[in-house]
């Protein structure tokens, strides 16, 4: 792979062990009326309605419709999320992986220091056309990039793919194997398309013989089939409901969720709670990133800025969850190697990276 025209600006952690310092987390902007909600919620999941009495109903002031409104919605999120809540919360931070994918284009040695640098232990990798490994060329890239990642003490967490069933043309069976002989233990799938030619439920019912060809390949394989919920009304599961539903085939270790705060509150509005008690049965790991509303589109932006929160941490270590956190940069202009870019990636990746930490604090 060619060098990238812009020079390395962090130095070499696969050296000397030592990695940078985190800046300090950047100011977030004043709490949304959506975070006052959930954080309601999250400290009243155990609110009851008092026991009818018609003495005491006569006798109580009524709400007024804002109040109702406020304390239905709380009582609403709060019991679909109690018996995740219930759990026993998670004691510790969470192991930290980062997505690659504003990286690809540096050379597997430049990158892998980029990232131990960077503090990171772990990362999603893209392994897809466009990625660092292109499907076609599996068994020469993939061992010289987990090669290089070790040699910094990073692991690959996650494999991105292009992988939704069992053909051919993605070399599906080639990838999964390859992958899982050097290690790595779950991958991201390729989300379904809707056709809307058919009914949704029809094109549910089509999709599930290829899912578990799928599932039935990997199991046996040994590596966990991941699902992403992303945004958009052509793609299965970015409302949570219908890839839950297929879901429900399966345990956990056999198919599970990567679940995206970014695209479940685009999705889901004031109900992304709900979104997040369906799929925490199946949950592998969690990702963040964030965004602000243009209009009626949803821009990327820095974490500490945008509509995704502490509140989303909140609800997760009550819930238990002690899995992988990934975070996820994505609102950069242009590629990494282009003049100057590096510097810029790396500034916005620390940046983000101790706004989660701090999150997680």
């Amino acid at each position: 792979m060619s060098s990238p025209t812009s020079p390395p600006v962090v130095s070499s952690p696969c050296a000397n062990k030592a990695a940078s310092g985190s800046r300090s987390r950047s100011p977030r902007i004043s709490a949304s009326p959506l975070s006052v909600t959930i954080l309601a919620t999250a400290t009243c999941s155990s609110l009851r309605w008092p026991a009818r009495s018609s003495a005491s109903s006569r006798s109580r002031p009524m709400l007024s419709r804002r109040s109702m409104l406020g304390l239905s919605g709380s009582l609403m999120a709060g019991a679909m999320l109690r018996p995740v809540l219930a759990a026993t919360p998670s004691p510790k931070a969470p192991e930290f992986s980062l997505f690659t994918k504003h990286l690809v284009g540096l050379p597997y040695d430049q990158l892998a220091e980029t990232v131990a640098a960077l503090g990171f232990k772990g990362v999603e990798a893209p392994v897809r056309k466009g990625g660092h490994v292109e499907p076609a060329r599996i068994e020469e890239d993939l061992p010289k990039l987990v090669d290089a990642f070790k040699k910094c003490g990073v692991t690959i967490t996650l494999m991105t793919s292009d992988i939704n069933e069992v053909n051919e043309a993605d070399r599906s069976e080639k990838v999964l194997r390859t992958a899982r002989a050097l290690g790595i233990p779950r991958y991201r799938m390729k989300w379904y398309p809707y056709s809307g030619k058919k009914s949704l439920w029809t094109e549910l019912d089509d999709i599930r013989p290829r899912l578990k060809e799928l599932v039935s390949l990997s199991t046996l394989v040994g590596i966990l089939p991941c699902y992403q919920n992303h945004s958009g009304p052509k793609n299965v599961g970015a409302a949570i409901w219908d890839m839950a539903t297929l879901m429900r085939d399966y345990r956990a270790d056999e198919l599970s969720w990567n679940f995206d705060f970014f695209h479940a509150m685009v999705e889901g509005g004031l109900s992304w709670p709900n979104h997040l008690a369906l799929a925490r049965d199946h949950l592998s790991m969690v990702y963040f990133k964030n965004f602000t509303w243009q209009g009626r589109v949803a821009e990327g932006c820095p974490l500490a800025e945008g509509t995704v929160g502490k509140d989303s941490v909140v609800l997760l270590r009550k819930s238990g969850y002690a899995g992988p956190v990934c975070l996820h940069v994505e609102y950069l202009k242009g590629k990494v190697t282009d003049q100057g870019a590096l510097k810029v990636a790396v500034d916005a990746t620390r940046k983000d990276f101790a706004t989660l930490k701090g999150w997680w604090a």
